[in-house]
């Protein structure tokens, strides 16, 4: 099997839809590079801010692909959730030859919706711009718009292209 990315703007779906597509494998792994970003506890630095946010946007990327990549030669299955640029996505397709991504892409309107439902660490302005630089993203294989879709079936979208 190969590696399942899920990428988008804040509030897509990607965390939700990533798990529950994991959670109905066999044996299956969920990374949320995010997650791996946070382990720079000591000068971190947000995708976004500058050089080190670029230079910590990459290694975050690197180990999320290493995890991925020792998992997947222990046949376990991984579903990846991270917010991609194409630049990413080729450092992606380069680490993970036979990954798959997937853009889930919502309605600006409906992410304030879904953000407003959860703690969001973003201010305002960051979610509204990164769900602007979501519409340069043109790296993904297939694209799946949520905006009025329930988990479920989003869940059973992103499933049926993954197969």
């Amino acid at each position: 099997m190969r590696a399942l990315v899920l990428t988008g703007a804040p509030a897509v779906g990607k965390s939700t839809v990533g798990r529950l597509v994991a959670t109905e494998r066999p044996l299956a792994a969920f990374i949320d590079v995010d997650d791996i970003r946070h382990l720079v506890v000591s000068g971190h630095a947000a995708p976004w801010e500058g050089a080190e946010g670029l230079c910590q946007r990459r290694l975050g990327v690197r180990n999320g692909c290493a995890v991925a990549g020792n998992l997947l030669a222990d046949g376990i299955d991984v579903v990846i959730a991270d917010v991609l640029t194409d630049d990413t996505a080729a450092l992606y397709r380069e680490l993970l030859p036979e990954v798959l991504i997937v853009e889930l892409a919502v309605e600006f309107g409906e992410a304030e919706r879904r953000a407003g439902t959860r703690p969001v660490h973003l201010t305002p302005g960051e979610f509204r711009e990164l769900h602007e630089r979501q519409g340069e993203f043109s790296a993904g294989d297939v694209r799946v718009d949520t905006t009025g879709l329930s988990v479920r079936d989003a869940v059973a979208r992103v499933r049926g292209i993954w197969r």
